[in-house]
């Protein structure tokens, strides 16, 4: 997906974001059930689109502690 898809959406840092600007944005795009992932520090360089539900996936296995290293 273009990311002029998104570029009505919000962005959002994670409120745990790391001080020195190293983290990441999402912004939720409900009408078109996508999410974007961008870093947050080179906004311009692009994003990562994934469809609400591989979003939904992905926080239920970080929660779950499934991806825990």
């Amino acid at each position: 997906m273009p990311e002029s898809d998104l570029s009505y959406v919000a962005w959002r840092k994670a409120a745990r974001s790391n001080p020195n600007g190293e983290c990441v944005e999402v912004g939720f795009a409900v009408e078109a059930d996508v999410v974007g992932v961008r870093d947050s520090k080179d906004r311009g360089s692009g994003m990562l689109a994934v469809p609400g539900s591989a979003w939904s996936a992905f926080l239920a296995s970080v929660r779950s502690g499934a991806l825990a290293g």
